[in-house]
């Protein structure tokens, strides 16, 4: 069953492709896009021996827990490892589930517990992983309408906002702190929806400014009908979501970041702005900068492209916001490369430039990344969880300092494996989505 869910996402991803190409409107998607023609002479790989160290855990206290499987030898049990610890291995039939996607955290300040959301084909699991080693299932918010491979989850103001790909779906928002008093695993029911739209690939929130940014958005909201561009909506009443502005409807986002701006430039100090990966996988693929402090008129303020582009997937900013890590989700399996991240100089967002591509040691095709401190975490599908050392990266170095690998003996360029991870909790714990077989818990071993 999971070979032949591997083998039947290919065609998924081309359907999609095909379908975003037929209705972006080309007069949408003419904006203004920049390059960098050396870009492919200041390619980062690493040496085949990969130097991994204990760098980058500085900030990691000690924890008297034992892991169920240190890593030892390059293995922790069954699976590939270099500097990661397993603590726990829930499968897909524990978590009533065939199918995982997204994964996000929330830790409660009341109680310092720490929760896991996880996005299921069928609707978002909860799980208490306060002890590591046990996780806890606490149960299942149920898809609004029709399961669907694609399913996204952010936190703000201990509340879950949850869009889908599935029909109708909307927007479901799930009141956290439900949790404290679950006993035994329950189907939960959302505590508000918004229904203005019909469905969505993705969510990503400002938490500065308590609002949500709806992306891959169908549907038509206030005589605006969409075609994947980006829907505004206020949460800072995260029970009474109120949508606030647009986007270009036409010109398809297919992920983002919303930050408010502390970078480099200066002549956007305070905005709030949108980075955000948008392509038809065709005829453009670019990092969009979005000036969307005015909901009622967002301004582009630059689109940036870059040699050998596929798919414009996922992008994430150094915490100094100078840099922008670019995935490609096609570019692996169109051009043959090993795992590739495009970086991007974004410290003058009239301009953005090409910094450097980071190859990495295997060819599988990356996911999500997320940065936290000096360390860009990467969820990398068949190759499982990279942590790379990004301290460098204004000297164009990037070095891979630790990995878990999910998926013993599979490293190719199929769907297959990590989808994403969450790596903010202040435990140090990284909760790891991995579609095909369940969810794992490790944690950077101390030396």
């Amino acid at each position: 069953m999971k070979r032949h869910i591997c083998f039947l996402r290919t065609p998924i991803f081309l359907f999609l492709t095909f379908w975003l190409f037929v209705q972006c409107s080309p007069e949408e998607v003419e904006v203004p896009t920049t390059t960098d023609p050396n870009a492919t002479d200041t390619t980062n790989t690493p040496p085949a021996n990969t130097n991994y160290s204990n760098a980058n855990t500085a900030h990691l206290a000690p924890v008297s827990i034992t892991p169920l499987a240190p890593c030892e030898n390059g293995s922790a049990g069954d699976y590939p490892c270099a500097g990661y610890d397993l603590y726990s291995f829930l499968p897909l039939d524990t978590l009533s589930a065939t199918f995982i996607n997204d994964i996000w955290g929330w830790t409660d300040e009341t109680t310092a517990k720490e929760y896991v959301i996880l996005g299921l084909s069928d609707g978002t699991a909860f799980l208490d992983i306060s002890d590591p080693k046990a996780p806890k299932y606490l149960g299942k918010l149920p898809t609004h309408t029709e399961p669907k491979v694609w399913r996204d989850v952010k936190v703000y103001k201990d509340h879950a906002f949850i869009v889908s790909e599935a029909a109708n779906h909307g927007m479901q928002v799930f009141d956290l702190t439900r949790l404290r008093t679950v006993t035994a695993p329950e189907q939960f029911s959302a505590d508000a929806h918004l229904n203005v739209f019909r469905s969505a690939h993705n969510i990503v929130i400002n938490e500065t400014s308590g609002y949500a940014y709806i992306v891959g958005t169908s549907g038509t909201v206030d005589g605006v009908t969409f075609h994947g561009g980006v829907l505004m909506v206020d949460i800072r009443n995260p029970k009474n979501p109120t949508p606030a502005g647009s986007f270009r409807p036409n010109l398809y986002v297919h992920d983002a970041q919303v930050v408010t701006y502390q970078g480099p430039d200066s002549n956007y100090s305070g905005q709030e702005l949108l980075f955000g990966s948008s392509s038809d996988g065709n005829t453009y693929n670019d990092l969009i900068i979005v000036d969307v402090s005015n909901k009622a008129q967002p301004r582009l303020i630059s689109a940036t492209t870059y040699p050998l582009a596929a798919y414009t997937h996922q992008n994430w900013l150094t915490e100094d916001q100078r840099y922008a890590l670019v995935g490609d989700e096609g570019d692996e399996r169109e051009f043959g490369f090993k795992t590739r991240t495009i970086v991007i100089d974004v410290s003058d967002l009239d301009a953005p430039s090409v910094h450097f591509t980071y190859t990495g040691s295997t060819p599988a095709i990356d996911h999500n990344g997320y940065v936290h401190g000096n360390s860009f975490f990467l969820a990398s599908y068949s190759s499982g969880l990279r942590e790379i050392d990004i301290a460098q990266i204004a000297n164009k170095q990037m070095q891979e300092i630790a990995f878990f690998d999910t998926t013993p003996n599979v490293e190719n360029t199929h769907f297959y494996g990590v989808w994403s991870i969450y790596p903010y909790f202040e435990s140090g714990f990284i909760p790891i989505s991995d579609s095909d077989n369940g969810l794992f818990i490790v944690r950077r071993a101390l030396e």
